[in-house]
């Protein structure tokens, strides 16, 4: 019979629940009646007393399920203890047990992120306040750890969707090289060939049949270098007034819709590298969606810079967008340039409504970007100005 009380010791040892509680206290003789009242509830803790601010600093890189602080420490206090906690943002309950505490410190004390504030002549309700902070703390780990493995999720897919665009470009760059190298060289040989064949033919229906085939490959040539330019704008390389001011121009051909470009500068700055590509593809996606969708007789586009950031806006007089236009499923256009921008630090701004759309590309532009370069400004280009990809004519 003498063996069954030790089993039943230990039995009672294994089911409480052991915590590693750090407590910030100046008397033993209360640090030792808080160990009693939590092994009373049910707790097998594993506590060390701390009472300076240097010890309490030291303890804190130890792992604790639980802090313990009197309110008044010699030249500490419990307000002072929850900063450092807080600043090192580590997520431990707090709980703060005074002799005396005023209901101003201990509301200021509960915001300032404490968990709660207990009376030591009132422990009865020590062990199921710390139980319960503890329970939300590891609610606050979980949720921190979900919010940290979805941002890096999203940055991983954000990266991801910028790689995919980025080799999507380098393919463009590469097919329309060679489109130029390749098919632009034949048939520009082709077209010299076919109008010698048709200056040197001696029967009328010989020179008719080569007229007839230049025509042929005439739109041949012009559909490859569409093709190309869609591909590559390789008017670009004339600077982004000049490009975007030409495109302007060409939709107003194309589409019959007045359209308008401005720019607030003659030159602009270096821009940093893909800002250019980026500030065009989001031209040439707005233009495309008017002449899809808008039902515009107006349009404008503004090429600005202010406040070390360049701005594109492109702007029409259409019958907006409604929300279910932008909710649909596969609708992609506005998530693309969002990611398109976001490759260069960028963003995109939406306004729309029944009298029009208005779309706006931003981006920082960095201290490197100060000095301006040699970039063709808009006045004296005329209305033929073509695609640099132009092929030689006869």
């Amino acid at each position: 019979m003498a063996h069954i009380p030790a089993t039943s010791s230990m039995a009672d040892s294994e089911a409480l629940r052991r915590l590693r509680v750090l407590h910030l206290e100046d008397s033993e003789l209360d640090h030792e009646l808080t160990l009693a009242h939590l092994r009373r509830g049910g707790l097998l803790p594993d506590a060390r007393r701390v009472e300076t601010e240097a010890d309490y600093i030291a303890a804190l890189a130890e792992p604790w399920d639980v802090i313990l602080s009197d309110f008044n420490l010699p030249g500490f206090s419990g307000l002072s203890a929850l900063q450092i906690l807080r600043a090192g943002d580590l997520l431990l309950p707090f709980i703060i047990v005074s002799g005396e505490i005023g209901e101003d410190v201990a509301v200021q004390a509960m915001r300032n992120g404490a968990n709660d504030y207990l009376l030591k002549n009132n422990l009865a309700r020590l062990v199921p306040a710390m139980l319960h902070a503890i329970d939300a703390t590891e609610a606050q780990r979980a949720k921190r750890a979900s919010e940290d493995a979805l941002a890096e999720s999203e940055e991983r897919a954000r990266e991801l969707a910028q790689h995919l665009q980025a080799s999507i470009e380098q393919e463009r760059s590469a097919i329309a090289r060679e489109i130029h190298d390749d098919v632009g060289g034949s048939l520009t040989a082709l077209k010299f060939d076919l109008a010698w064949i048709e200056r040197n033919a001696r029967h009328p229906e010989i020179a008719q049949r080569a007229l007839e085939a230049l025509e042929t490959v005439a739109h041949a040539i012009e559909a490859s270098q569409r093709i190309m330019h869609n591909l590559r704008p390789a008017i670009l390389d004339q600077g982004l007034i000049a490009a975007v001011h030409w495109m302007t121009q060409r939709f107003e051909k194309r589409s019959a819709v007045q359209a308008v470009f401005r720019c607030n500068v003659d030159e602009l700055p270096t821009l940093p590298p893909g800002v250019p590509l980026v500030a065009y593809r989001m031209c040439q996606e707005a233009l495309t969606n008017i002449t899809k969708h808008a039902q515009a007789s107006r349009v404008q586009v503004d090429l600005t810079i202010a406040g070390g950031v360049m701005s594109l806006e492109v702007s029409d007089n259409g019958r907006g967008l409604s929300g279910e236009d932008l909710a649909k499923a596969r609708s992609f256009g506005i998530r693309g340039l969002r990611e398109r921008a976001a490759t260069v630090g960028g963003w995109i701004d939406l306004a729309s409504g029944p009298g029009g759309t208005t779309l706006i590309l931003s981006v920082p532009l960095d201290a490197e970007g100060s000095e301006h370069g040699d970039i063709d400004s808009v006045p004296g280009r005329t209305e033929n100005a073509d695609d640099p990809t132009t092929w030689g004519t006869i």
